[in-house]
């Protein structure tokens, strides 16, 4: 893993991955994308939960045009074979992989930048956020899964308006129509972030795992396939942890719920 591309660490049960190409506003290029992968596999075998996020101004404006433009001006052979497009393999990888992820966002969350932060489970943008989706004005269309991802979140008419007219959301419009679910103030994402990450991590294992595998692959099936799937998965044996915490609330010692907060 390049560390001047991506950064690393870990906080407690928390891995914090940092997009560190803040003089080109975090564009990602192909080396950030395979530093990327190596941190988000690293993550997954070290960690409970991951935090992305950018340094500098803001988390990403997306793909490095320059270095797309180099590629497409070269005279290149077609390869013989095809492989899996690196971005999709490295946001399933965030979206369906081991652990959960929390997305701290701030500045430009454009393009590219904005097909990395749906991959996350739960996102968190502070004031100064804003949103968009510019490829259809530079000649090129989505290519990291967002046709997918992005439109399963906002829908086809959000989606289509913001190709199409190159519209830029602000963070409480964002909120909206689902690319966030917490606000906070400017120069706060990290921080929240960091807080939601460490309740998640208190999770079992299991749990998080299912949200993040199971459950999407249910909102793919049809009713009846749906319902199967919860099914299984409600009735397979609990050992271990789970069961644990199961006789812990029936014996009256598990932490009693506290009531919802305004910001919730």
């Amino acid at each position: 893993m390049n560390q001047e591309l991506v950064t690393y660490e870990t906080d407690g049960a928390v891995a914090l991955i940092g997009l560190n190409r803040p003089e080109k506003r975090n564009a990602i290029n192909d080396a950030t994308i395979e530093s990327l992968r190596q941190a988000v596999v690293r993550a997954g075998d070290e960690a409970r939960v991951g935090v992305l996020f950018g340094h500098g101004n803001c988390f990403s404006a997306g793909l490095d045009l320059s270095e797309a433009l180099a590629r497409a001006q070269q005279d290149q052979t077609k390869p013989k074979k095809r492989h899996r497009h690196s971005w999709h393999a490295v946001f399933d990888q965030i979206a369906r992989g081991p652990i959960p992820f929390v997305a701290a966002l701030h500045g430009a969350v454009v393009g590219g930048g904005l097909e990395l932060a749906t991959a996350a489970h739960v996102r968190v943008g502070d004031e100064t956020a804003f949103f968009g989706l510019p490829e259809g004005q530079r000649g090129i269309f989505v290519g990291g899964g967002g046709t997918v991802r992005i439109q399963r979140v906002v829908g086809y008419t959000v989606m289509a308006d913001m190709m199409l007219t190159g519209r830029l959301l602000s963070v409480q419009e964002a909120e909206r129509v689902q690319i966030v679910r917490y606000v906070v103030p400017a120069g706060g994402a990290l921080e929240k972030a960091r807080e939601l990450a460490a309740k998640i991590a208190q999770n079992t294992l299991d749990t998080n795992w299912r949200v993040c595998n199971v459950l999407p692959r249910v909102n793919d099936l049809s009713h009846d396939d749906g319902l199967f799937m919860e099914y299984m998965n409600s009735n397979m044996a609990r050992t271990g942890e789970p069961a644990e915490r199961l006789r812990e609330f029936v014996e009256g010692r598990a932490k009693p719920l506290a009531a919802p907060t305004k910001e919730a």
